[in-house]
């Protein structure tokens, strides 16, 4: 199917607003960071469709908008950056009380509000700058939406795209050529490896079947990420959970890898916060133990819902907190609170904000992984940038760990793969479930501060 027409939306406005408070702190430049003005923005998206209906946290999507957005300085230096859109995700009840193409509009719009805020701003940090513009994009959203209780991540989902684009002309304004020049060096520590390959994390949503999840494993792939918490009350919740996780391990039990100690694959299971009590959760934790899966657990991902405010520190499996980590705030109060792993989303609640969360994490020496949003490939690269760069996980090899599973729910994937910058790199691929990192990888950065030919001609009359 070819990709849908795309829809574009302007805003330009002369003057400029007075810089944010501070620069760059503690800059990798070799001189100060340069004041950027920003002069114009641009914004559009396309609506991607999905193979089958993508279910988890209860419900189901059938398309994806793949959000670009433009910033141009006074100096007539641009940068172009991509987000992905996904309301279920970002808030469940806004996409609940929409219609799929409404919650999305209303994100949208979002998008653009954030765009016409910069035009005339000046910055010296991205995450300065982001850290400024999130909240006001945060609280237009309820008024939008007409939801006082939007979740944070809503609005920081919608602006990934915004967020990319800064830091892409921050890099060209600064004449910085890679990712690691351009991570200030205030986070520097908490991304200083340089694994010489990713994990690639498949997902398998309610309707994945078994066979499919086998013939994954058969073609590589070895860390397992499936969602649980399927819709109806919560007992009916606990009993498909239990059958699912059953048929499940009774196929991959058996199978091996070498990325882990014990050489059986390591399950993720999500939930996206679909259980109410801790005692519903036991019951399913005392279903993996009977079935003999208990220990090959590494992670559960969001068990509870952010405002049950459940402590979990007398649970023994690794819990991650991932959307309820909304700032380096939410964060730190999810580690007191028990969480052991933090799901890093680059590509949902924006580079700037996950860079804050991982150094505050590694302070914590909490470990921390990369968590899809189902994005486009461009988009992967962005997630795999950081992935690459964090500590190894607890209990699996010399790896990065990113999960990825766009090219098993969108239609259009490999049509979506020609919009890389290098989209015949052996490094754009996984192969035998991992990403390779090698020197070539890291030199280019995986493309994420090249320009894109497609959206450069996009928005070349901007």
């Amino acid at each position: 199917m070819e990709r849908r027409e795309f829809i574009k939306a302007s805003a330009m406005v002369a003057g400029a607003m007075v810089a944010p408070k501070g620069a760059l702190a503690d800059s990798v430049l070799r001189a100060p960071a340069k004041a950027i003005t920003i002069a114009k923005t641009s914004c559009g998206f396309e609506r991607e469709p999905m193979v089958r209906p993508f279910g988890f946290k209860g419900g189901y999507l059938t398309e994806e908008w793949i959000v670009s957005a433009f910033v141009k300085s006074t100096s007539g230096k641009h940068g172009i950056g991509l987000g992905t859109q996904n309301c279920l995700w970002s808030d469940a009840k806004v996409f609940a009380s929409n219609s799929e193409a409404g919650g999305n509009a209303i994100m949208f719009s979002m998008t653009q509000y954030a765009l016409k805020l910069l035009v005339g701003k000046t910055f010296t940090s991205p995450v300065e700058l982001n850290d400024w513009l999130w909240p006001q994009v945060w609280e237009y959203g309820k008024k939008v939406s007409a939801n006082p209780d939007l979740r944070a991540t809503y609005a920081l989902n919608a602006l990934v795209a915004v967020d990319n684009a800064v830091w892409v002309l921050f890099a060209r304004e600064n004449g910085l050529t890679s990712f690691d020049e351009m991570i200030p060096s205030a986070y520097r520590p908490a991304l200083a490896a340089h694994h010489a390959k990713c994990a690639s994390i498949p997902l398998f949503s309610y309707k994945v079947s078994v066979a499919e999840i086998k013939e994954a494993v058969d073609s590589g792939y070895f860390f397992m990420k499936i969602k649980i918490g399927q819709p109806g009350t919560q007992e009916e919740m606990l009993a498909k959970d239990m059958a699912r996780v059953s048929e499940i391990h009774a196929v991959l039990k058996d199978c091996r890898t070498p990325y882990t100690k014990s050489g059986k694959l390591p399950y993720y299971f999500d939930a996206n916060g679909r259980y109410e009590k801790k005692e519903t959760f036991l019951k399913f934790i005392d279903h993996l133990k009977k079935i003999g899966a208990y220990d090959q657990v590494a992670i559960v991902e969001e068990p509870f819902d952010e405002y049950a405010d459940i402590d979990v520190n007398d649970i023994p499996l690794r819990l991650a907190a991932d959307e309820s980590a909304h700032t380096v705030k939410d964060a730190l109060e999810r580690i007191k609170m028990g969480y052991r792993a933090m799901a890093l989303k680059p590509i949902a609640k924006t580079m700037s904000m996950s860079m804050k969360i991982a150094e505050a994490a590694y302070e914590k020496d909490i470990p921390c992984f990369c968590a899809d949003l189902t994005v486009c490939p461009a988009m992967v690269e962005w997630n795999k940038a950081v992935a690459s760069r964090l500590p190894a996980f607890p209990g699996i090899g010399d790896l990065g760990l990113v999960e990825t599973n766009g090219h098993m729910n969108f239609r259009n994937w490999e049509t979506m793969r020609k919009d890389l910058a290098y989209p015949d790199a052996h490094w754009t691929r996984t192969e035998k479930g991992v990403f390779e990192c090698d020197a070539d990888y890291y030199a280019k950065s995986g493309g994420i501060l090249e320009p894109m030919p497609r959206y450069e001609k996009m928005y070349e009359k901007v």
